[in-house]
Parts: structure tokens; C-alpha cells; sequence
């Protein structure tokens, strides 16, 4: 009678869970069509089966196995929704890496999924938890290893031909998740990513100009966090929010705005894209993340071309140099020396992050020690969000604007507090290169728009390009050069 019921119960939490699967995925922000391609659907109970047949293999108990698994995929939706919400793209199977950098860097990931989205994710596994050890006993041993045997299988038979059938992945990720479903999409995407790579297909994009004259520049380039002009937003910001740049854009080689390759987020995509030369999208799979296995295959890049040139090429980064395991590619992608947060101890912060003008000192010092022609890729961290974690007084609000904004726009001032230090750096980097003897040239970009979502609503959005400028030191910049480019072409 007991393995009865067991099995009874079995059922019971096996299919209704199932269903349930399927209401909890409706939830997503896109939504993916019920009417899809079968194999997705194979996919989706296949991947269902799997992760009940864990978790009643640990516990026994198929009510907590069915909401322990419910709990998680609530989690993820809950982390697409909001992904989406602020970065416009959903979930994808690279970003499973990421729970483990929110540990170990919470203040850049937890803001943005919401207060009341991490309540309700914790009372879900709660829930689960208190479900299974308070109400539930174990199934009898007579039914739970063959259940969890059988279960399992199923599961394996189903995502082996849900895997056979599901259609290509066209890689913009809301497309994939509307038409394969959420299983299928992070399946797909994980398949690709396994692929093995070509590496005759990633050959040197930088043409060799031969021996260098004795004369060679230094070369300093500074990829800005979160860096565009956002006097485009409103016509009441201070226009000397940005005075040091605007010197530099009128006497700069070029200028102009800059297509870069991610929204409010993701700056390696901007960044591989600048140093490979490689348009974003020509990358598949590995362009959400070029530096999970693409750069670890030694792709060339514009340092190992500087380098193979007799440059010494350092990278300047006042975070740690784990964080998207840079520590690990750099070396990879050419560069000689990786300069973190190490290096910056006692150097007082501006906001949660070192500032602007400490790296710029870091930069200036590099020049001033180095005895060869020296590129610096420096990577900044002062304007990198939460913003609305960040307070301004009135009296320090008021020095940024010229007239009234809307409401809900604090985050904006917040900002333009480091936008204005960002402008600083340009004339420190700007001063410092002017009274070298020898040549040297400053490219100074944008990843990306900053996450504001208040202000884009009350003022509405950017169209997410940045802006850019190449200046140099010596020979005269009178013929400036505006031109739009997209950030490989930079």
C-alpha cells in the first residue's frame, strides 16, 4: 500500500510539475510562441525529467524535487526579465557564468535584478524547502532508485532527440528564446559554444606596416566606462560637464560617434571588438562572451601586433583581473603586463570605484618609466553602475545643470558627477602627452550607455552609439576629421 501511494505521488509531482514548467516559462519577457517546433518542447520536459531525477536522487521526496526545480527556473525567469528590462536581451547559457561573479561582485549584478525579484527568488527555494523536509516523507526504498533510474533515462531519450531536431540559432537572443523556448535556446547556445574552433578563420585583421621609424609613439587608449555625451539627452546639462573634451574633439585627428557593441552592459564586446578589429557579429556564438573560448584560441589582436612591433603593451584595469577572467586572456591577446585594483591600493575612490584621475596618474607614470614606445589599453571603473545607489547633494546637483529636469532623473546627476571626472582625465592625459619630446597618440571611447532606465523613460532613450576621439601630441591636428565609425573599424 505505502509503495502505492509513493507511486501515486510520484505521478502526481512528475506531471504537475511539468505543466507548471510550462506557465512559469510563459512568464518571460519576450515571450517564446507555444507553438514552436516539437523538438523544443522535447527539449524542455527532457531537461524537466533530468533535473527532477537529481533532485529526487538526493532527497526522495518528488513534491520537493518537482518545487526545488520550479524554484530555480522561477530564478532564472526572473533574472531574464530583468536582464531584459535593463540590458534589452534575455538569458542566454553564457550568462550561467555570471551567478558566480554576482558572489563575488554583487554590488554589479544584484541592483539590477530588483529587491522585490531576489525576495521572491529566495522565499521560492524557502518554499521548496520547507515543502519537502516539513510535509513530505520519503518514498519507500522499493520505489524511489528505479523511479529516479526510469525518470532519468526518459529524460536522457527526450533531449537526445529534442537536441537532433531543434532548429538553428539565429543568435539575437529574443528571436532564439521566442522560437526555440527557453530550454532550447540555452541548449542551442551551449552546443555552440562547444563547437570546436577554426582558428584559420580568426587570422590577423591589423596589415603589417613594416619596420617602425625610430620616431614611434606611445600609444594610450582608454576604454571609458559608460562614456557618451549625454548633453544629447537634455538640453538643461551643464555644457562644461564636458569642456576638456570638446578642446580635444576640436583638435583631435578624428572624431565622431562610435556603433559599439553592447547596451548599458557587457563591456568585453565593446572591448574584444576594439582590440580584434572584429565586427561583433561575425563572431556566432562567442559573441556574448569572446572571452570564455574565443580569446583563450590567441586570437591576434591589435596588442600582439604592437608588440610583434616592439612595443611594450600593458593593460591598465583598477578592478580585479579575474573579473571576466582577464588575468587568464590577456596574456593571450598579447599584452605584457595587466595592471589591477593590486596596484591601486590606498588610492582614495571616487563613488564605490577608483577614479578616473588615479588612473590616469597610473598611465602618466607608465609613460614617464618606460624606456621603449609603450600601448596602454586602460580600462576605467569610476562610472560603472548601480548609479541610483550613489546620492548627490543640491548644492553639487546644481553645478550640472542649467535648467529643471523632469522627475526621476537623480541617477542622471549622479552621472554627470563622473562624467565630469572622465572629462578631468582627458585633460590630465591630454596635458601630461603635451610636454613629452617624442610622438604620442590618445584614443579615448565609450563602451557603452550607461543603465538609467528612470531618466530614459522621463527623456528618453539614446540610440546606445558613444562617442570617440583620436588625438596626438605632435605635427598638428588642423585638418580634424569627423566621421561615425563602428567600433572594430576604430
Amino acid at each position: 500500500m505505502a509503495e502505492l501511494a509513493g507511486v501515486k505521488s510520484l505521478l502526481l509531482a512528475l506531471l504537475g510539475g511539468a505543466a507548471v514548467s510550462v506557465l512559469i516559462e510563459r512568464l518571460l519577457t519576450p515571450q517564446p510562441n507555444l507553438r514552436r517546433p516539437a523538438a523544443t518542447w522535447l527539449l524542455h520536459i527532457g531537461i524537466w525529467l533530468l533535473g527532477f531525477a537529481f533532485e529526487l536522487c538526493l532527497f526522495q521526496r518528488p513534491w520537493f524535487a518537482a518545487a526545488f526545480v520550479l524554484a530555480f527556473m522561477l530564478f532564472v525567469v526572473l533574472v531574464s526579465n530583468a536582464k531584459y528590462a535593463v540590458l534589452r536581451e534575455p538569458f542566454i547559457f553564457q550568462d550561467f557564468e555570471y551567478f558566480m561573479d554576482a558572489l563575488r561582485h554583487p554590488r554589479l549584478y544584484i541592483a539590477f535584478l530588483g529587491a522585490w525579484r531576489a525576495v521572491l527568488a529566495i522565499a521560492g527555494f524557502a518554499t521548496a524547502v520547507y515543502i519537502g523536509l516539513a510535509f513530505e516523507a520519503p518514498l519507500p526504498l522499493a520505489v524511489w532508485p528505479q523511479a529516479m533510474l526510469v525518470i532519468a533515462g526518459s529524460g536522457v531519450l527526450l533531449l537526445a532527440l529534442g537536441a537532433a531536431g531543434v532548429g538553428a540559432a539565429t543568435f539575437n537572443p529574443a528571436d532564439d528564446l521566442k522560437q526555440l523556448g527557453l530550454a532550447g535556446s540555452l541548449w542551442r547556445y551551449m552546443r555552440e559554444e562547444r563547437r570546436a574552433i577554426d582558428r584559420a578563420a580568426y587570422g590577423s585583421m591589423f596589415a603589417d606596416v613594416g619596420p617602425l621609424s625610430s620616431s614611434r609613439s606611445h600609444i594610450v587608449v582608454v576604454q571609458s566606462e559608460s562614456f557618451f555625451d549625454a548633453r544629447r539627452l537634455h538640453k538643461g546639462i551643464e555644457r562644461k560637464v564636458l569642456e576638456n573634451w570638446d578642446a580635444l574633439q576640436g583638435d583631435a585627428v578624428q572624431h565622431g560617434r562610435l556603433k559599439v557593441a553592447a547596451w548599458g552592459a557587457n563591456t568585453v564586446r565593446t572591448e574584444f571588438s576594439f582590440l580584434s578589429g572584429r565586427a561583433i557579429d561575425s563572431l556566432g556564438v562567442h559573441k556574448f562572451n569572446p572571452y570564455r573560448k574565443l580569446a583563450r584560441q590567441g586570437i591576434v589582436t591589435l596588442a600582439t601586433h604592437l608588440r610583434a612591433l616592439g612595443y611594450r603593451t600593458v593593460c591598465v584595469h583598477p578592478y580585479p583581473a579575474s573579473f571576466y577572467n582577464r588575468h587568464s586572456v590577456f596574456p593571450k591577446m598579447g599584452f605584457d603586463e595587466f595592471i589591477d585594483i593590486k596596484s591601486f591600493d590606498g588610492v582614495l575612490k571616487s563613488g564605490p570605484y577608483i577614479g578616473d584621475i588615479a588612473v590616469a596618474e597610473k598611465i602618466t607614470a607608465l609613460i614617464g618609466a618606460s624606456d621603449k614606445p609603450l600601448f596602454v589599453f586602460a580600462i576605467t571603473m569610476e562610472n560603472h553602475g548601480p548609479l541610483h545607489w550613489e546620492k548627490l547633494g543640491d548644492a553639487e546637483r546644481q553645478q550640472y545643470f542649467t535648467a529643471p529636469l523632469p522627475a526621476d532623473c537623480d541617477d542622471l546627476a549622479v552621472y554627470l558627477r563622473h562624467l565630469a571626472n572622465a572629462d578631468k582625465m582627458v585633460a590630465a592625459l591630454r596635458d601630461r602627452l603635451t610636454q613629452l619630446s617624442t610622438p604620442a597618440c590618445l584614443c579615448f571611447y565609450g563602451d557603452h550607455v550607461p543603465i538609467m532606465a528612470d531618466v530614459y523613460a522621463a527623456l528618453g532613450a539614446p540610440d546606445g552609439d558613444t562617442e570617440y576621439v583620436i588625438w596626438r601630441n605632435k605635427g598638428g591636428n588642423s585638418a580634424t576629421i569627423k566621421r561615425d565609425l563602428s567600433i572594430e573599424a576604430l
